[in-house]
């Protein structure tokens, strides 16, 4: 299944939706990210209001055991979810693999819970530079293999349980997905990978076209790559760097999205081209008018809200099929 929703169009100045290009005007200027450094990065995220997302029937905050010390959690239960037997989608949050927290990813989680209408267990990974690689990608599978191996104590169908994330929480999804194929792990039931940081920066179309979106920029993307993975790419692997896998045959079905102007698009659609090629049900979204991290945006973007619609109708359809 290969869906787009996008027109022609590469100009940064006539491309964006209205709303969008609202923002874009109140972006010009602002410091990337690179220049601000680790520290501002975060505050900055953490300090941007957003409206809080849906009513949930519960919301418990807690910690799962990983590979050196306990990973918090936020689990959010939507109201029309059965307390027994329910699909479960973990979620790896964005923010570049150095910041981003339970908190700045709440609405987001309280949406896709509500869209997906699933259990959604909001993982709260360790961060560069002071944790580099596979430290993340360590935590983001043994919430995987611990929530599949205690269904129970969340009230889950062990064999409806997804993986998802956005952006940097995208990649590790995708590396959780192919390191429970690889390792005998759980069976998880899909991927959700938006705008996902499967690779490192790769001279594409939408890298030159896009790398200095005020939303991400191309430098920016070494600079947290770097922070994460290291400055040697000879180094990388397939946890690390998605892209880099050998084959994607027998992962669970995905959900690739990803907005026309963002610098990611060519990558991303790549992997999700990649994975139907190998045999792998996968659906590609692609959103005109709207850049990275556009799904952060519900309360200010349509196409945002659109976004969460669509993935939220596809993920529920393919967790009702499986019940």
């Amino acid at each position: 299944m290969h869906m787009k929703t996008s027109a022609p169009g590469s100009s940064l100045g006539d491309s964006w939706d209205p709303d969008v290009a609202a923002m874009v005007d109140l972006l010009k200027g602002a410091e990337p990210l690179r220049n601000l450094g680790v520290d501002q990065a975060r505050k900055l995220l953490e300090s941007i209001e957003r409206p809080p997302g849906p009513d949930m029937r519960t919301v418990r905050s807690t910690s799962i055991d990983g590979p050196s010390a306990p990973v918090p959690v936020r689990v959010y239960h939507p109201h029309r979810v059965p307390t027994e037997n329910a699909p479960a989608l973990i979620w790896f949050h964005g923010g570049g693999m150095i910041m981003g927290t339970l908190d700045s990813f709440d609405r987001l989680a309280r949406e896709l819970a509500e869209a997906t209408q699933s259990v959604l267990v909001n993982v709260d990974y360790r961060l560069a530079p002071e944790h580099t690689y596979p430290a993340a990608n360590d935590d983001a599978y043994a919430v995987a293999c611990r929530v599949y191996d205690k269904p129970d104590e969340w009230g889950i169908d062990p064999n409806r349980i997804g993986v998802g994330g956005d952006s940097a929480g995208g990649g590790l999804a995708a590396a959780t997905a192919l390191r429970a194929r690889n390792s005998g792990g759980p069976p998880l039931a899909q991927q959700i990978l938006i705008y996902p940081g499967v690779e490192r920066r790769q001279d594409r179309e939408s890298m030159r076209a896009f790398g200095q979106s005020p939303f991400l920029t191309a430098e920016d993307v070494d600079w947290m790559k770097n922070m994460y993975l290291g400055e040697d790419p000879t180094t990388d692997d397939e946890y690390g760097v998605p892209a880099l896998a050998a084959t994607l045959t027998g992962l669970p079905p995905a959900i690739v999205a990803c907005g026309h102007n963002d610098p990611l698009r060519d990558g991303v659609e790549e992997y999700g081209r990649r994975l139907q090629d190998a045999g792998v049900p996968a659906a590609i979204l692609r959103y005109p008018g709207v850049g990275h991290g556009f799904v952060m945006q519900t309360a200010n973007f349509t196409r945002a809200r659109r976004a969460i619609a669509d993935i939220g109708a596809l993920a529920a359809a393919r967790f009702s099929v499986l019940a």
